[in-house]
């Protein structure tokens, strides 16, 4: 894999339908609780507004859903397990580490500004969901981080990357930032995601540098 490349292969959660099938009830009710949650507010609306907007009954969703925490909850875990599948085959590639992260560090990026309105609802309206699902959602993600901490590790034991910087607190820093583009990123501005991901690894991979000898 070339560095900076995009990470092919993981079905996307946007992925278009055919015109000759009929999207899929799931799709339907998560396409029509995203732009609801984005208009109106995950508080304010309602599970029959929901239904409405997609063109299902009550029970329809229900039979994919229990309740409208399970909607916000499944409008951000599809994006991470996307991305969580693209980090996996990313870290085990023949690739070199600084390739390796390289590539992971790209991906995240451009796969969360391609998924922007999805993210960034759900974290404006995940302190609202029911603790457990919290605690799902945190889990997968510290997974996610741990994956990208050990592949850190992993440079700096080959002598590759720095030791004297720690790789939780690289990883920390590195997430918090992505986690940030929701507040500023725009499609029509004057970068890419592609671009703006570059740019993010540019920045992670210069951090962990060894500085030159003498």
């Amino acid at each position: 894999m070339a560095p900076g490349s995009s990470i092919g292969g993981a079905e996307d959660p946007a992925a278009q339908v055919s015109e000759n099938e009929p999207e899929p009830v799931p799709q339907r009710l998560l396409t029509a609780a995203t732009r609801l949650f984005a208009e109106r507010g995950f508080e304010t609306t309602s599970v029959q507004e929901i239904v409405d907007a997609a063109g299902v009954t009550k029970g329809a969703m229900y039979h994919y859903f229990g309740s409208k925490d399970d909607l916000l909850y499944e409008i951000y875990a599809r994006v991470l397990r996307v991305q969580t599948a693209r980090m996996e085959r990313a870290v085990d590639s023949a690739e070199s580490v600084q390739q390796r992260l390289r590539a992971v560090a790209v991906d995240v990026v451009v796969t969360t500004v391609t998924h922007l309105d999805d993210t960034v609802i759900f974290f404006r309206s995940m302190h609202l969901l029911h603790p457990d699902k919290q605690a799902e959602v945190r889990a997968q993600r510290r997974h996610y981080h741990e994956r990208v901490r050990q592949l850190i590790e992993e440079g700096q034991s080959a002598g590759v990357f720095r030791t004297d910087r720690s790789a939780e607190l690289v990883v920390d820093f590195f997430f918090g930032a992505v986690h940030h583009l929701g507040s500023w990123y725009r499609r029509d501005g004057p970068m890419s995601g592609q671009q703006v991901g570059e740019q993010f690894a540019d920045l992670l991979l210069d951090a962990l540098r060894p500085e030159p000898a003498g």
